[in-house]
């Protein structure tokens, strides 16, 4: 038998590290209205083409979203919560998972919010959840 075959199933995360551009947006003006956004940062919201990257430094993971409008990084490790002041300005408790390329935050606060983004070689599809709405996000690797 080989080494190999003894070792434990360590994610390969390949999306550490690498950029993805928002490509289409489905929805996010009702996720945002759903969420109480004023008129004018939906307008600015919509009109935005972010960049996403994770990067990956021991076992804290920081995910910083870049756009014209703003920047925002946020840095926590798996499973454990944390206080996270969102896009719109609002302060929630987080937590988020690793299954295989997918990353599984919950937002809990006022409104509770899922986002789930999933990496594949070329894109990352963010879904976000807030009651019964939801809104997808694709991005493109760059």
């Amino acid at each position: 038998t080989s080494c190999a075959e003894h070792r434990p199933n360590i994610p390969k995360m390949s999306f550490v590290g690498k950029k993805y551009k928002l490509d289409k947006s489905e929805n996010f003006d009702e996720y945002m209205k759903e969420l109480g956004v004023g008129l004018v940062t939906r307008k600015m919201g919509n009109s935005l083409s972010p960049t996403v990257e994770v990067t990956l430094e021991g076992d804290t993971y920081t995910l910083t979203t870049t756009s014209t409008f703003k920047t925002s990084a946020i840095s926590f490790k798996l499973g454990v919560e944390f206080d996270e002041e969102t896009l719109d300005g609002r302060n929630v408790k987080s937590i988020i998972t690793l299954d295989g390329n997918k990353l599984t935050q919950e937002q809990k606060g006022d409104k509770p919010t899922t986002i789930v983004r999933e990496f594949t070689d070329n894109e990352l599809i963010t879904t976000l959840t807030i009651g019964n709405v939801k809104c997808v996000r694709v991005y493109k690797a760059v």
